[in-house]
């Protein structure tokens, strides 16, 4: 389902946190949701209308039998602490993380609160649950991807673009996702003689400065690794391959869709439908420590031909019949 598809649920969105009382008598549960965007960006509405409606499908109501409160922090980390902590002091049943970026905050908040997590890719080794079949703890959820899937987007780049020879690979070093995914993209490189190179991430000017300097030598694509502060600036991301004419894969459609050239990755809105499911399970009593940690059960390709002209390439007709969405 596409976000034309979540236009009343995002009106709702907007408006909230959500000051509701319970009707008839009707006990009023409360959920607290963690988001690392602002409150105006698309991707992050698009996540929550996804949660609320997986909500309703399990019979949570907003307004009637469940008040849901949102904090909007921005992917700045003093930001992120500071709403974890307010989040948790609003006294939730159970909060919604999105992401590595709110999940590690809001753990080390609170380890009592129950907690989902969406979209973290490597919660054992972040230290948030035990492990991904008993995660023992307070939190449990749902990964964003194999750090193995960076092999995949290397072959990618080298699919649509067989004459690059370098890559940069856009990643945020202070979480584990960043660190990983370089690993396996380092580790896939040399069978497919590429070379690559970390651009690190901690604010746009130091991001704009990395790529312009790896973009003054030839035959050099861009691989874009999942953090908050890459989803927060994804047009700004974009219009930088653009202007230095950089092949990029990225790691969801909405870059895709924004004119970057391929994205592959996990349907992130089927996550956070599938976290209220967890939600629905621990307001009706379930533990956090019970239910296992759970992979992606759907991948989505997309190519956008419109930017592969623009670069000069030709997409292949393998990698078109692969595709799950070809943007014209």
């Amino acid at each position: 389902m596409r976000r034309r598809a979540f236009i009343s649920l995002l009106g709702a969105a907007a408006a909230w946190p959500v000051v509701a009382r319970a009707q008839s008598g009707e006990r009023m549960r409360r959920i607290g949701v963690l988001m690392t965007f602002g409150a105006d960006d698309a991707i992050g509405q698009a996540r929550v209308a996804a949660f609320v409606q997986g909500l309703q499908q399990a019979g949570w109501e907003v307004g009637r039998n469940v008040r849901v409160d949102i904090h909007w922090s921005g992917p700045n980390p003093e930001d992120v602490r500071r709403h974890a902590d307010e989040l948790v002091a609003l006294a939730p049943e159970v909060i919604l993380a999105n992401g590595s970026a709110a999940a590690g905050p809001l753990l080390q908040a609170t380890r009592i609160v129950p907690m989902v997590f969406a979209i973290v890719p490597d919660p054992v080794g972040a230290g948030y649950v035990d492990n991904l079949a008993r995660p023992g703890g307070n939190a449990t959820g749902f990964t964003s991807f194999e750090f193995g899937i960076g092999a995949k987007w290397l072959e990618l780049l080298k699919e649509i673009a067989p004459a690059i020879t370098r890559a940069a690979v856009i990643r945020d070093p202070a979480i584990s996702a960043g660190l990983g995914l370089f690993g396996a993209i380092q580790s896939a490189a040399q069978s497919l003689a590429l070379e690559v190179n970390p651009v690190n991430v901690r604010d746009p000017s130091e991001m704009e400065r990395g790529i312009a300097s790896f973009a003054r030598s030839p035959n050099g694509g861009l691989i874009v690794t999942g953090s908050a502060f890459t989803a927060v600036h994804r047009s700004l991301i974009v219009a930088l391959s653009v202007r230095h004419k950089l092949p990029g894969v990225y790691f969801e459609r909405y870059f895709a869709a924004g004119g970057g050239l391929i994205s592959y990755g996990p349907d992130y809105l089927e996550q956070f439908r599938r976290a209220a499911g967890y939600v629905d399970r621990i307001l009706k009593g379930a533990k956090p420590a019970d239910l296992p940690v759970q992979a992606p059960t759907k991948y989505e390709l997309v190519v956008n031909r419109k930017a592969a002209h623009a670069l000069g390439l030709t997409v292949p007709t393998t990698l078109l019949a692969r595709a799950d969405e070809v943007i014209e």
